[in-house]
């Protein structure tokens, strides 16, 4: 695109965000109209062939096959069309008959596509749906009996849907075909307005079902929470103990139990979150149907919160009570740590004080052999005094008197060897103090 302006050039992403919003836009159908809907969910092998997958449909029929990048397709195809759709969890296929007038559910719209190539489609059906739109006075629905027999009997549930335009049924069931059913009366419905009507339709049954992957997951769950609720309860007992308790095995278990809890969490946390966000949708697809109640059938808003809101409260009930359970866990590992490491620090006060009174001790060991290597040191520079003093006497005609030096020296030598032992031993201590 060429700008006309000297404006700065355009982000990578500038186009591509903008038609985002426009990429998955309804179907306008010329009514009436018969569609069915399958989703299916895929291994990460399956959604890479889902492209050479619906490139094969186009081939068959001599059309452009969508871009390797592409999530989203539509086209028509001889004598139907088909809207196909990738999300993250699941893949939808949606096949429209157009002006097509039938009894409802007498002809399907997956009649109209190719069975060799429907016997190929990847991934597992987790939601398989007929609906057809047709007009209110048609003969074959004039009666609520009428209607029920459509859904083999099955208690209705369905209400007036966009601003009163048409009238929506379902039952909510599968029936034998391996199908759920929905039912749309068209009074004032415009061909936007039925697209929207039928995706929203759709919509709300595979999102229900996709919340409640969550749901025996949580009920499979609950047996462990209550088991390491009680064990957490054992060891938070044991704690409170004051006497004959191996702190060190109390945070061995304690360890185990927290890894245990994380590990579930960890492994659950995306399934659970996922149900939340999927059970928001089908609010917002309730929402947007503007459902207005009809006289003695039970609304699809009023169905969704009395039956799948129990099991969504649930799957949140257990989630909440697992991150409950790992922070009173936690909570649980900081006391018994910060009580193993008081004892720590009293066992290190007691070695320290034994420590210390071993110093003492030495200390006053060291003094007495200070005192004795004095005396030692004087005994041996007196006795050279003496020897000296006689060598004097035998060598020279000089009379000393041995004993008398000797005796004199005694107290000399003492005082001197004292003043020297305590110089140094100042000079040790004050080198070890710096």
């Amino acid at each position: 695109m060429t700008n006309l302006f000297p404006i700065p050039e355009d982000h990578s992403l500038r186009f591509k965000l903008h038609n985002e919003v426009h990429a998955r836009a309804p179907i306008a159908l010329k009514l009436p109209v018969i569609s069915t809907f399958l989703a299916v969910t895929l291994t990460g092998k399956e959604k890479k062939l889902e492209q050479s997958f619906i490139a094969k449909l186009c081939n068959k029929y001599g059309i452009a096959s969508p871009k390797k990048e592409a999530s989203h397709f539509s086209a028509t195809l001889g004598g139907f069309q088909i809207r196909w759709e990738q999300h993250a969890e699941f893949s939808s296929y949606n096949f429209y008959v157009q002006n097509i007038s039938e009894v409802p559910f007498s002809k399907l719209a997956l009649e109209y596509v190719p069975p060799d190539w429907l016997e190929q489609l990847p991934g597992k059906i987790i939601v398989a749906a007929h609906a057809s739109i047709i007009e209110e006075k048609n003969p074959s629905v004039s009666t609520t009996e009428l209607i029920s027999e459509l859904f083999t009997g099955n208690p209705v549930i369905g209400a007036e849907a966009s601003g009163g335009a048409a009238k929506a049924f379902t039952d909510f069931n599968i029936h034998s075909d391996g199908f759920s059913r929905f039912l749309v009366l068209n009074s004032t419905l415009k061909s936007g307005q039925a697209g929207r009507l039928l995706q929203r339709l759709f919509e709300i049954e595979v999102y229900r079902v996709m919340a409640l992957l969550a749901f025996p997951i949580a009920k499979q769950m609950s047996p462990e929470l209550n088991k390491a609720d009680k064990r957490l309860r054992t060891i938070t007992a044991a704690m409170a103990q004051s006497s004959g308790i191996n702190d060190d095995e109390l945070l061995d278990e304690l360890t185990t139990l927290a890894a245990e809890v994380e590990n579930n969490i960890s492994t659950h946390h995306y399934r659970f979150d996922a149900a939340s966000a999927y059970y928001q949708l089908v609010e917002q697809r309730i929402e947007d149907l503007r459902e207005v109640r009809i006289q003695g059938i039970q609304t699809i808003g009023e169905f969704m919160k009395r039956r799948l809101e129990p099991a969504i409260n649930t799957c949140k009930s257990t989630s909440i009570r697992f991150a409950l359970l790992s922070k009173r866990i936690n909570n649980a590992g900081q006391l018994l740590r910060t009580r193993v490491d008081i004892t720590i620090e009293r066992q290190n006060q007691a070695l320290l004080t034994s420590m210390d009174s071993r110093a003492k001790t030495q200390l006053r060991l060291q003094e007495t052999v200070e005192s004795l290597s004095i005396v030692a040191i004087t005994s041996y520079v007196v006795s050279l005094i003496g020897s000296i003093t006689k060598a004097i006497n035998t060598s020279t005609h000089i009379d000393v008197n041995t004993s008398l030096v000797t005796g004199l020296s005694i107290p000399i030598v003492l005082i001197i060897v004292a003043f020297g032992v305590r110089r140094i031993h100042k000079k040790i201590l004050t080198d070890n103090s710096d």
